[in-house]
């Protein structure tokens, strides 16, 4: 939120107290791919056009250069986990040192409850030391780990939050819900992005939609790959994905805080069809 201050002089003389106001600034990130599924990183700011609640909005900020950062990697560590384990570690720790060098990363492996491995850091031999486990045992608490990890990540330097999740099932052991999380996310500008190693059943198929709408109402997405050799070219593919997104920023028209949710639509002109990828809305409610 961007404060302006002004200041009246009077005919006496004399000044009065500053009249302060408050313009809200809502700041989305956006990811761009042509048909092909390729990302396109050369748009300027003309060639974006975005929407509240179907209403056009001016936009105040924009950026398209590699901002770095604050980002936290939660990494399944149940039981289940323990034949993928070595695999998920490897994908990674390629993740990591793909990413910008500036960025600042914090690993949360989560079983039965979360434990926060390593602080945020820049170092990646830090990151390699608290990624290595070996004690992949109990279930799955992963909207706990979720939970946890955005009140963690608000606290990074970076105005960019960024959460990965790498897991192998769904939920069995959080006491924090679903529900619970969206709403969160709504209010906050965290991107959530995931990998899914899931099975062909029914309760991985309830899993994989629990992880898409997580991920699509921040404006992340979730990779499923089909078999864990290729866990290394999905967490590649985030890196890439993370740094080369575009930053738009606008003052809404709307700047009542009155915890309304407010869809968000971004598109783009361009001489090919685009789709572009970005959180759908937020709510808007006080601080």
């Amino acid at each position: 939120m961007v404060a302006l201050a002004f200041t009246v002089q009077t005919a006496a003389g004399v000044q009065p107290p500053a009249f302060r106001s408050e313009t809200r600034l809502v700041v989305v990130h956006a990811t761009v791919r042509n048909a092909r599924g390729e990302l396109v990183t050369t748009l300027g700011r003309g060639a974006f056009t975005v929407y509240e609640d179907g209403r056009r909005q001016p936009i105040t900020l924009f950026r398209n250069d590699d901002i770095p950062v604050s980002l936290g990697l939660l990494i399944d560590n149940s039981g289940s986990m323990r034949s993928l384990r070595a695999q998920v570690e490897a994908a990674a720790l390629a993740f990591a040192r793909a990413s910008n060098p500036r960025d600042e990363m914090f690993v949360l492996n989560f079983a039965d409850r979360s434990h926060l491995d390593v602080p945020f850091t820049s170092d990646v031999h830090v990151l390699e030391a608290g990624i290595a486990r070996v004690d992949s045992i109990g279930g799955t608490a992963m909207w706990d780990a979720v939970e946890a990890a955005e009140a963690y990540v608000e606290g990074g330097s970076h105005d960019r939050k960024v959460l990965v999740v790498i897991t192998d099932g769904g939920d069995n052991a959080s006491l924090s819900t679903a529900d619970r999380v969206r709403r969160l996310a709504e209010r906050g500008n965290v991107v959530i992005d995931a990998i899914g190693l899931f099975s062909n059943t029914a309760a991985a198929k309830g899993a994989r939609h629990d992880l898409d709408q997580l991920t699509e109402r921040t404006g992340g997405i979730a990779h499923y790959p089909t078999d864990i050799d290729q866990i290394d070219r999905a967490a590649l593919d985030l890196a890439e994905q993370i740094r080369r997104q575009y930053t738009i920023g606008y003052a809404p028209t709307n700047q009542a805080l009155d915890g309304t949710y407010r869809a968000i639509k971004v598109t783009v002109a361009a001489n090919e069809r685009m789709v572009v990828r970005t959180r759908p809305g937020y709510r808007a409610s006080p601080p």
